[in-house]
């Protein structure tokens, strides 16, 4: 792993271990002081207690909160991003240590009031650690993303002057297949089965499972229009940077925590200075357009269409 982006995860990470720990020492100097029973959701009308937790309860899904927003930014921090994973931390561990001091002492979790300081607190102390996140961002130095996209001296396909060529290769994921054959299954069940209005959570499975669908196999090809992503079971949606807006291609190889730091993730991704659609792990061809940004797309030998893609734009006047 880069130093940098070591440092950057490093940094991301210690916010949330300091405001685990805080909670926690807090939790365990106070345990005695709680009820069984916590108050853990307030009304908006008056700030009364509506909502209850078992005290053990409370300490494992809290815990288990902080520990999962911690592992979350340490995994897809960018460096522009480090405030974010700051705040969060200040945001939540404020929120949790002032939801347990209004338990202290309690006799009965259902006349617990919580007032409008405490969102506001919580509030100010995930924008002092937001600012902190923020300076400490000029620590982590700026990295180029491995893999240099195409120069003068990047590889390309002998062709003759009068020659065409054309590539194309379609690109799966079997997880994305899966989970979005699952999402639609579910919904008319969710829709018939549970009760209203909660059913309508069921077109949640929708809006997941048919754009999971329809990138869940892709094919990418590569002519003399430029290069076309499009989903391999719809003409639509689709991608299309003609010759005259490349710069240069190159390939990259893509592993998980390249995905998640670079991406963000899987599916159709847009970032600060990237775009992509990452179905898979491994080979990605990487463009770069001529406003700087890049495009990537996974796919099987992008070594060739990279170098296709070069010579076309060569031709074309571009690269």
């Amino acid at each position: 792993m880069h130093r940098a982006t070591l440092r950057l995860r490093v940094l991301a990470a210690l916010p949330h271990v300091l405001a685990l720990t805080g909670y926690l020492l807090f939790l365990a100097l106070r345990w005695d002081r709680l009820p069984d029973t916590l108050a853990t959701h307030f009304g908006a009308d008056g700030g009364r207690a509506d909502g209850f937790t078992g005290r053990t309860a409370f300490a494992f899904v809290s815990t288990a909160l902080l520990l999962t927003l911690g592992a979350g930014w340490t995994a897809l921090v960018q460096r522009g991003s480090l405030w974010g994973a700051w705040a969060t931390a200040g945001f939540t561990g404020a929120l949790l240590v002032l939801l347990v001091r209004d338990n202290l002492d309690a006799t009965d979790p259902a006349l617990v009031e919580s007032s409008l300081t405490v969102p506001l607190l919580a509030l100010a102390s995930a924008a002092l650690l937001g600012l902190t996140g923020l300076a400490l961002t000029r620590t982590v130095p700026r990295t180029a993303p491995t893999g240099a996209v195409a120069g003068p001296d990047a590889p390309r396909l002998p062709l003759g002057a009068s020659e065409i060529a054309g590539w194309s290769r379609a690109t799966a994921s079997r997880t994305l297949t899966v989970l979005a054959a699952l999402a639609l299954a579910a919904t008319p069940f969710v829709l018939l089965l549970a009760p209203w209005p909660g059913a309508l959570l069921g077109l949640l499975g929708l809006l997941i499972g048919l754009p999971g669908l329809a990138l869940a196999r892709v094919r990418v090809s590569v002519d003399r229009r430029g290069l076309t992503v499009r989903s391999a079971l719809l003409a639509r949606p689709r991608v299309r940077i003609p010759l005259d807006e490349v710069s240069g291609a190159a390939v990259r190889t893509l592993d998980t925590a390249a995905v998640l730091s670079q991406f963000g993730g899987w599916g159709y991704r847009v970032r600060a200075h990237r775009t992509g659609v990452i179905v898979r792990t491994g080979e990605a061809l990487v463009v770069r357009r001529d406003s700087g940004r890049e495009f990537a797309v996974t796919v099987p030998d992008a070594g060739t269409a990279a170098a296709l893609l070069n010579t076309l734009a060569e031709r074309h006047g571009k690269v």
